[in-house]
C-alpha cells in the first residue's frame, strides 16, 4: 500500500523558514512533487524532483518560489524535503507532497502525472 506522509507545517512569520517532509513508502517513484492550495484558489505546482541513479538529480520551482525553496532527497529514508526560506504571507497554503512512476523531463509533470498524494500539511505565514 502506498503511503506518503507529511509533516513540518506550521505558523511562522514572514521571513522565517520551514522544511517540510514527506516519507514515501509501499513502492519506488520517478519523481515527487510538491503543491499547494490556498483558500478559495486552485492547486498550484511548488517543485518536483526527479532522480536517476544514486546521485543524479533533477529539480523543476514554481517560478513564485525560485530562489527561495530547495528540494532535496533522502534516498536511504525514501523521503523528500521542501526547505522554504523567506517565506511570505503569499505562501500560505496547504502543502501536498506527491508522487509519480512517470518518467519525463523534471519540467515536464503536471499533477495528473502524480497518482499518490499526501494528506496535506497547513503552511501559515503571517505578515
Amino acid at each position: 500500500q502506498v503511503q506518503l506522509v507529511e509533516s513540518g507545517g506550521g505558523l511562522v512569520q514572514a521571513g522565517d523558514s520551514l522544511r517540510l517532509s514527506c516519507a514515501a513508502s509501499g513502492r519506488t517513484f520517478s519523481a515527487m512533487g510538491w503543491f499547494r492550495q490556498a483558500p478559495g484558489k486552485e492547486r498550484e505546482f511548488v517543485a518536483a524532483i526527479s532522480w536517476s541513479g544514486r546521485n543524479a538529480y533533477y529539480k523543476n520551482y514554481a517560478n513564485s518560489v525560485k530562489g527561495r525553496f530547495t528540494g532535496s532527497r533522502d534516498n536511504v529514508k525514501n523521503t523528500v524535503y521542501l526547505q522554504m526560506n523567506n517565506l511570505k504571507p503569499e505562501d500560505t497554503a496547504v502543502y501536498y507532497c506527491a508522487a509519480s512512476s512517470f518518467v519525463r523531463p523534471i519540467d515536464s509533470y503536471t499533477g495528473p502525472d502524480f497518482g499518490s498524494w499526501g494528506q496535506g500539511t497547513q503552511v501559515t505565514v503571517s505578515s
